[in-house]
Parts: C-alpha cells; structure tokens; sequence
C-alpha cells in the first residue's frame, strides 16, 4: 500500500501541469467510473489477473464505455472471445456476449514482462452492442443463471435446468422447446441468444 501511495504522488507531480489528467488511486471494483469520466468514455487497463472477471462485469454495467481495452491472462481472452462448441466456451463467454463483442487484438509473451510471468497474455477489445441480448436490469439474475447452467457443463440441458431451476422433466423439456434449445445439448453448444431466450421464459 505504501508503494501504491508513493507511486500515486509521483504521478501527481509528474501530470501536475496537466489539467486534463487526474489522478486517483482507489479500488476499481469501488469506484464510481462514470462519477469520475461522464457517460461516454474509454476504458483502457492493465487488468490484475485474479480479478479480471469482476472487472470485466463491471465495464459491461451501464452506461457501458463506448470501448474497452484490457490486457488480460491468455486463456481468460480466449474464454472471452470464444464461440459456442468451442473447448474455451463458458458462461464468461455467454455472459460477456450478451452485451458486448469481443476482439482478441494481439498475443503478449510472457517474455515481454521483467520479471516474466507463468502464464502468456492477450490484449482484448470489447465494443457494447448496439443493442444488448438482454436488458441491463435482467442482467445480474441473467449472469447468475447463466453461470449455475455451466456449473452443470457434463449435463443435457434438461437435467441442468432440473438442477438449477427446480423443474420436473417435463417441466424443463417443454422450456426448452419454447427457447428452440435441444433437450439434449451442453451448455456449451449453446448460444448466447438461445441462453437469453431461455432466460425469458422464467
């Protein structure tokens, strides 16, 4: 913390001539963004790897900036740019694409750090969709669905929904065919639309 204070006065005075630039430490997952930038702006950071995924959820909390840039651990680009059927895809995929497209820029080896880390890096852009698969109040309960559905990522779709919502078998097959979603299918060959669909008919 000391270095974190220390780091935040050089900086001070290093932009001090800079009325254009301010300076803040604190907590980004405590922090008002759009408090501190108005309602269009651009998020661009170097994203603390064991808390990449709040971080991410909290750019995508309307008003959403117009873009953000965020270098990340690898894999988590990867999940985040992932298709469904894909071996990365996850509810992070699902959750993220519900609100955004997301761009994997560019690979960063570890090398390119002092000291190097154990694991590689990517740079990711994520551009809101013009408009959202689902609407920003819907969203937590959306997220958490969602996330309790990969939780049961081995099982058909029917019994997850059986798992997670409570249903009986016909119950979840009859939902199910309403969103178009074969009873039989993973989570992970299921779209995010489809998901948001499903969603909507609870």
């Amino acid at each position: 913390m000391e270095i974190d204070r220390a780091l935040t006065e050089q900086l001070k005075k290093k932009y001090l001539d800079r009325p254009n630039v301010e300076i803040v430490q604190g907590d980004v997952l405590e922090t008002d963004l759009h408090a501190l930038a108005g309602p269009d702006f651009l998020l661009i950071g170097n994203v603390p790897y064991y808390i990449t995924t709040p971080i991410v959820f909290k750019a995508l909390e309307a008003p959403i900036p117009r873009r953000s840039v965020f270098l990340v651990q690898k894999e988590v680009a990867e999940r985040m740019a992932a298709k469904e059927g894909a071996e990365s895809y996850g509810a992070l995929s699902v959750n993220v694409a519900a609100v955004a497209n997301t761009e994997q820029v560019m690979s960063v080896r570890a090398s390119a750090f002092k000291p190097p880390p154990k694991v590689e890096s990517a740079v990711i852009r994520l551009t809101p969709r013009a408009v959202p698969l689902i609407a920003a109040e819907s969203l937590p309960g959306f997220r958490t669905f969602v996330q309790a559905a990969f939780g049961q990522r081995r099982k058909q779709m029917q019994r997850a929904l059986r798992t997670v919502r409570g249903m009986t078998a016909q119950e979840a097959g009859a939902v199910l065919e309403l969103a178009g979603i074969d009873p039989a299918a993973r989570p992970e060959v299921v779209s995010p639309e489809s998901f948001v669909r499903l969603y909507g008919l609870f």
